[in-house]
């Protein structure tokens, strides 16, 4: 197969089969971040900046345990997309039912070593003590929760694989909505409730993800759906270890990637946690914002990778290179317009993390310096998802991981002493500019030349 035919940029069958993915995966993104933002919102203005800052601690830890599941779901999508574009429905169920053992397996490790250990953790880190008792109680029940975690993030991924984006969006409104309603019950002792202070966040977040499984695995059986958790699926409840190669193949690189992106906010949030908690409250703040409008970018690239996933299990490798296009272009409107958005509005929708005036200053002055660099982190996001679809994830994932470790780390650290915080956040739009550059070079000189072979 090759990879590419001349074919009109704005062809609306592609365009239609972009937005069928996009508007329910942006709105799960959506609700997915905002189930955390709430939490945010609510311990920031009910406990306050401190509050708010052992949550915001924690918050590269959790990345960086996760980041595993997210490179199996990853890897797993692709395979199951390539699967259902050939209609091969028992080799779905069986790529599934591998990837779903592994991750439990993960989760339960996670749950008895990182629960153990929560607070050796956020001390190497260098958290400040004035916060460190809110952060490890945060912390100590996410961790202990990691398999119902790692279960929700795989089961969403892998239906997306089979073209379903419908049930992960309704998956997550159920997820939000039990958070809306626990986090400030248990802040503020509705009911007859404790109170939990700063760890209501996360035993809402506990209960908002056992409830959307529940529901997720009642829904899928109720549709007879090809991943209904019926007698049939759980068969496949097994690893099948030719099935989990191919998965990791495609997995490892992008959970390893993952991890380099953690370990890189871990060394930011240290370079951070030195200028204290205001400065720790700042960071937690812009992340937050930062991620609702990278979600039109983080989905056009999973749209990009499960489209050309299927392309490639129907024999159309042909199309590879209108969906890289079409993704770009969608890339640089709707991200684009959210950057906009975000700087017309920064200092009312950072009010709504942080009360603090000094703080609220603090952390529009650093959106400011980087949010437009979410474009371009798009732009390469969607080269490096079409690559992964067709199992060419290596280099694209060293080339990720270079931006990061050697671009972004070091010039964060480099400029942090003359520009203090303004400095570190200068980082990210380098290492944004770096990757791009590497993504696109490596796609046009390299990977539109290789033949495309299914997995």
């Amino acid at each position: 197969m090759t990879h590419d035919t001349p074919a009109p940029a704005f062809a609306p069958p592609l365009w239609r089969s972009y937005l069928a993915f996009l508007v329910p995966m942006i709105l799960s993104n959506i609700l997915q971040a905002l189930s955390g933002t709430v939490n945010n919102i609510y311990l920031g203005q009910m406990l306050g900046v401190q509050a708010m800052a052992s949550v915001s601690a924690f918050f590269p830890v959790l990345f960086f345990l996760i980041a595993f599941m997210i490179g199996l779901g990853s890897g797993a999508a692709v395979l199951i997309g390539q699967a259902w574009g050939a209609r091969e429905v028992n080799r779905v169920r069986a790529i599934a039912g591998t990837t779903l053992t592994v991750g439990l397996c993960a989760g339960l490790l996670v749950a008895v070593f990182g629960g153990t250990y929560t607070e050796i953790m956020l001390r190497a880190l260098g958290t400040p003590a004035d916060i460190l008792p809110g952060a490890t109680a945060y912390a100590r029940i996410m961790l202990l929760a990691a398999p119902g975690v790692f279960l929700f993030l795989l089961t969403t991924s892998m239906l997306r694989g089979v073209g379903d984006t419908k049930t992960p969006l309704l998956t997550l409104l159920i997820s939000t909505i039990v958070g809306l309603l626990v986090t400030p019950a248990l802040i503020r002792g509705w009911l007859g409730l404790p109170q939990m202070g700063v760890a209501s966040g996360a035993y809402a977040a506990v209960v908002s993800y056992l409830a959307a499984l529940g529901w997720t695995a009642w829904h899928l059986r109720r549709k007879h759906h090809v991943l209904a958790p019926d007698a049939l699926f759980v068969r496949y409840l097994t690893i099948d270890r030719a099935i989990l190669r191919k998965v990791l193949r495609i997995g490892l690189p992008t959970a390893v990637s993952m991890i380099t992106i953690s370990v890189a906010e871990i060394a930011v949030l240290f370079l951070v946690n030195r200028f204290g908690s205001q400065a720790t409250a700042a960071y937690g703040a812009v992340n937050q914002i930062v991620s609702y409008v990278q979600f039109p970018a983080i989905s056009i690239a999973i749209a990009a990778s499960i489209l050309g996933a299927q392309a490639i299990g129907a024999g159309r490798g042909h199309t590879l290179g209108h969906i890289a296009r079409t993704g770009i272009v969608l890339n640089l409107l709707l991200t684009g317009s959210l950057v906009l958005l975000g700087y017309l509005f920064s200092r009312h929708v950072v009010g709504l993390f942080i009360t603090d005036a000094a703080v609220v200053e603090l952390a529009q002055t650093l959106l400011h310096i980087m949010l437009w660099s979410s474009v371009i982190m798009g732009m390469s996001m969607v080269l490096s998802g079409l690559m992964r679809a067709s199992g060419t994830v290596l280099v694209p994932t060293l080339l990720s991981m270079l931006a990061i470790a050697g671009v972004e780390v070091p010039v964060a650290w480099l400029l942090s002493t003359p520009y203090g915080l303004n400095g570190i956040w200068a980082a990210y739009p380098v290492a944004f500019l770096a990757m791009l550059g590497m993504q696109t070079t490596y796609y046009r000189t390299v990977w539109r030349k290789k033949p495309i072979r299914r997995l």
